[in-house]
């Protein structure tokens, strides 16, 4: 879980080095083009096999809303800190969770409500709406992460449906064919350094969600998930020691108080899961 904060965190770098040298839709193409790479032996089995027309407007609605994130998070991500879009992107879970709630009738009880709006007081800690001005890239990455979590609600569903692996190669394939036309319109001619940048965006992705699920497989969440906050430190070391942006207080209290909201709902959910799973020899029958 370590290395997959580490790799997330130069995700994060590798793009605010970038900054606003090429649009937000180009880079975020160029990006998806170099994930594909990674990805092609998951893909083309899956392609000759095909998918109903249902899984196939699933993936489109999913690629839509993706890639509509990914443009919000580029563009926010060259404008403010690389601490408050870490931070701000801590909401991607509560989205999720409340989207749950709204679209897919699952119950949220009270505990999880209060853990919710914790959550939330912790992302106004971190925007301070009314302290100081909020700037067009703390509104796009407030839409990135409510764009991202419509996006993880889709995936949901298609997880029920078919493979993980699949899903994921599926989102990199169609978030590519939606970007094409966005960075088609105001395209500028990369360097081969702006190019080999974003191809270790794509690897440090790749490898990030790699660790990650290795973490989930070998240790309970209650290991791997309070290792998240880490994120943030390391996203404000990076940002401090690298582009010289200054360490905010108040965007490491906001983060904690949302990691740690995070952290009691996602535990909550596991206990539940474990409560209510039927035993092995109650399943013989179906």
């Amino acid at each position: 879980m370590l290395a997959a904060g580490l790799s997330f965190v130069a995700v994060n770098g590798t793009v605010r080095w970038l900054g606003q040298a090429l649009p937000a839709a180009e880079g975020a193409f160029i990006r998806f083009a170099f994930g594909l790479v990674f990805l092609i032996p998951l893909l083309l089995p899956a392609l000759r096999r095909g998918f109903t027309p249902r899984i196939w407007s699933m993936f489109a609605l999913r690629g839509g809303l993706h890639t509509l994130a990914v443009i919000l998070w580029f563009y926010a991500m060259a404008r403010i800190t690389v601490a408050e879009v870490t931070a701000i992107g801590f909401l991607n879970p509560i989205v999720v969770t409340i989207g749950a709630a709204l679209l897919m009738g699952e119950r949220i009880s009270w505990r999880r409500a209060l853990a919710i709006a914790v959550a939330l007081c912790g992302a106004l800690i971190v925007l301070r709406p009314g302290l100081r001005v909020l700037e067009p890239g703390h509104i796009a990455q407030l839409g990135a992460s409510v764009t991202f979590g419509a996006s993880y609600l889709v995936a949901k569903r298609l997880s029920e449906q078919v493979p993980a692996a699949v899903v994921v190669a599926m989102m990199s394939l169609t978030v590519c064919i939606g970007l094409a036309p966005f960075a088609a319109m105001n395209w500028v001619q990369p360097t081969l350094l702006q190019c080999a940048v974003l191809a270790c965006t794509a690897f440090f992705a790749t490898a990030g969600h790699y660790a990650m699920t290795r973490a989930f497989a070998a240790a309970p969440l209650t290991v791997t998930q309070p290792v998240v906050f880490l994120q943030l430190i390391w996203a404000s070391l990076l940002g401090a020691l690298v582009f010289a942006e200054p360490v905010d207080l108040w965007v490491l209290i906001g983060g904690a108080v949302m990691i740690g909201a995070i952290c009691y709902i996602t535990l909550r959910e596991a206990r539940m899961r474990r409560v209510v799973t039927p035993p092995p020899d109650a399943l013989k029958e179906v």
